[in-house]
């Protein structure tokens, strides 16, 4: 495990705890420009299929108003004149009823071709993202997710792009057509009453500024209800990793306590939220309403009082008709203001989930300013030369942009660290003065009590972490220069923490090495002792493992972490604690094949079982950050140091 210290930050921005409970504070993010923008990029690359889904808006848009304005003609054409006849004939009505129809199932079918085309924009768009967010994760530095809890990062990928699905399937084609149908509606009304339309434009500014007012105060609060729903997805997560350890220190009451804290700051900043936002819907349907009543008083008024009607036609009589058509239109015209209203806090739930996902994108990835690289190299006439072909031999190569030339170095696994001083945070330094070195085929074992500094040597060795001062030298070359990827494909890591991933054991054994056949994953495991075992499970190697393996003992998860470390036959090895969830005699068997796999190989061990490092070629005693002890295991005995006592002290305690 990372000696890193885990920053946490329990309390979500926004909230705070007072004498009754949480208490979410004003909105202190606000949503900005910039992240639409960039969203809107993402939708940019389907613009054929938004023309289309625009073309079915503004047919939808157009068949609807047509619709609003064919009912005027209806009552002004056919049925007040119908009215009037002894004998009416009804063809004439019948036809313009049938035209209506046809009006309404166009725009039936523009909807249904809107829906299906953002369905896949939306999926899309989303799978872009993801893929987008996992890519970059694979860039981030260990330090990123030594901070930041499992559970939060895993929110990303579901909370986060849930609420995108919405905005871009369902918000984003209904604001647009909302815009579309006030244009068409509003010309149409104009086409009706010019004295009604400016009515209903003041109504209706009315009705936007208190729409907005309320939407904006709830907005920010949509981002804190974003940031306290990872951290309580954080900590669900944790819980449930942690359950056997809950349960053995009957911890289930402080857990809830703490379940609870965060459940009530995470329901505290989504009723602040949609307390708000709940109001959008109510109070913009009971104006439109109150509206509707307005316009009818006025235009009936205006139609009893004989008031010449202007509209874009000219001059005229403001008939019945036109009077209920202008109504209709009203309606027509306040439902997508309702629409907006509604989808407010959507858009603030979108945003505020594609803000935290670009916050991820903007991570910096890991800096790798390396260019010595890892190549197949053999032998010829004295001289290395590359080759495509794996031939057992590595090296590193070293261009010179000096003369466009190219030098070799044999891979061999020489390993120097000169005066390293180190520290997670740059105010607190965890390493001091480290200097060491491992020739080839060499065994050094660091030993110390917990968070003296073994692991974080080799975090230093992986560059998972990069010095604040000193040298690494691995081959004589400076790690700075040497790429990432091939600096770590040259090492072989077994950690404490064994991580089995889902698919049959035989693939777990080859993640060291893709290309390895199963003969040599086989070979592998019986080097590491996990052959007996493998061979005894229901389909042998062909066993599919899930949940991390939880079917298996931890001692035999931690057999097939050292087989999967044997197959990728590489030339430095660092074994962090590799037996301790190993039995004793297991462990003495394990030992012999773990020898038999570090012949010829430059090894780091750390253990704490001293019984494991005795054979060493070197041991180095650290504490606190410091190497206070190195030598054999003889000379150290004989030095009766640290090291002496802690060696007696474990006989006394077997």
């Amino acid at each position: 495990m990372s000696e890193a210290r885990k920053q946490s930050n329990p309390r979500p921005a926004g909230v705070q705890r007072g004498p009754g409970g949480p208490r979410a504070m004003g909105p202190r993010q606000p949503i900005h420009k910039e992240t639409v923008v960039r969203l809107m990029k993402y939708v940019a690359p389907f613009w054929p299929r938004l023309l289309l889904v625009l073309g079915c808006i503004i047919v939808n848009a157009i068949a609807t108003a047509s619709a609003a304005t064919f009912l005027g003609r209806i009552i002004d054409g056919y049925i007040a004149p119908l009215l009037l006849e002894a004998n009416p004939d009804f063809s004439g009505l019948l036809t313009a009823i049938l035209q209506m129809a046809a009006l309404y199932v166009l725009a039936i079918l523009a909807v249904f071709v809107q829906a299906r085309i953002m369905a896949v924009v939306s999926h899309s768009v989303l799978r872009t993202i993801r893929d987008q967010m996992f890519a970059h994760m694979q860039t981030l530095p260990i330090k990123y997710f030594d901070t930041h809890t499992h559970g939060e990062v895993m929110s990303f990928y579901t909370n986060d792009t849930d609420t995108l699905r919405q905005m871009v399937s369902q918000t984003l084609p209904q604001t647009i057509s909302s815009a579309i149908t006030l244009l068409v509606v509003f010309i149409s009304m104009l086409n009706c009453s010019v004295w009604l339309t400016l009515i209903m434009i003041l109504g209706s500014f009315v009705m936007l500024s208190v729409t907005m007012k309320l939407g904006g105060r709830s907005a920010g609060f949509f981002v804190s209800q974003q940031k306290s729903l990872a951290s309580l997805n954080g900590y669900i997560e944790e819980m449930i990793n942690g359950q056997k350890v809950v349960k053995v220190f009957n911890r289930e009451e402080k857990a809830k306590e703490e379940f609870d804290r965060r459940n009530d700051e995470l329901c505290a900043n989504m009723t602040e939220a949609n307390k708000t936002a709940n109001l959008l819907g109510p109070v913009s349907n009971n104006m439109g309403h109150i509206l509707y009543v307005v316009l009818a008083i006025i235009g009936g008024a205006l139609a009893i009082g004989g008031v010449t009607n202007l509209s874009l036609h000219g001059t005229g009589t403001l008939t019945l008709g036109a009077i209920a058509a202008f109504l209709t239109l009203s309606r027509n015209f306040m439902q997508p203001i309702n629409q907006v209203a509604q989808q407010i806090n959507f858009i603030a739930m979108a945003m505020a989930g594609a803000e935290r996902i670009f916050s991820l994108l903007d991570e910096q990835p890991e800096a790798d300013d390396g260019y010595v690289t890892l190549v197949n190299a053999r032998e010829e006439n004295g001289q290395l030369v590359e080759t495509a072909e794996r031939t057992g031999m590595w090296a590193w190569k070293h261009p010179h942009s000096a003369d466009g030339s190219v030098t070799y170095t044999r891979l061999q696994g020489d390993v120097v660290m000169e005066e390293v001083d180190f520290g997670y945070v740059p105010e607190k330094t965890v390493l001091h003065d480290i200097s060491l070195y491992a020739r080839p085929g060499q065994k050094v074992a660091f030993v110390g009590a917990t968070g003296a500094g073994k692991t974080t040597i080799t975090n230093l060795i992986n560059r998972f972490y990069d010095i604040a001062d000193g040298k690494i030298r691995y081959d004589g070359i400076n790690i700075n220069k040497i790429r990432k990827p091939d600096l770590r494909h040259s090492l072989g890591v077994v950690l404490q923490e064994v991580n089995l991933f889902t698919g049959t054991v035989m693939d777990n054994i080859r993640y060291g090495k893709l290309d390895a056949t199963d003969e040599e994953c086989i070979a592998a495991a019986k080097l590491a002792n996990a052959d007996d075992f493998i061979t005894r499970l229901p389909d042998g190697y062909n066993t599919v493992l899930s949940g991390d393996g939880s079917g298996l003992s931890q001692g035999q998860r931690q057999l097939i972490s050292i087989a999967r470390a044997a197959v990728a036959d590489p030339p430095v090895m660092i074994l962090d604690e590799a037996t301790s969830s190993i039995d004793t005699r297991t462990e003495a068997l394990v030992q012999r094949g773990m020898d038999r796999l570090m012949q010829g190989r430059t090894v780091f061990v750390i253990a704490h079982r001293l019984s494991t490092v005795q054979n060493s070629d070197v041991i180095m005693v650290l504490d606190h950050g410091r190497i206070i002890e190195r030598g054999s295991h003889d000379q150290l005995i004989a030095q009766k140091g640290q090291y002496y006592q802690l060696y007696t002290g474990a006989f006394e305690l077997e």
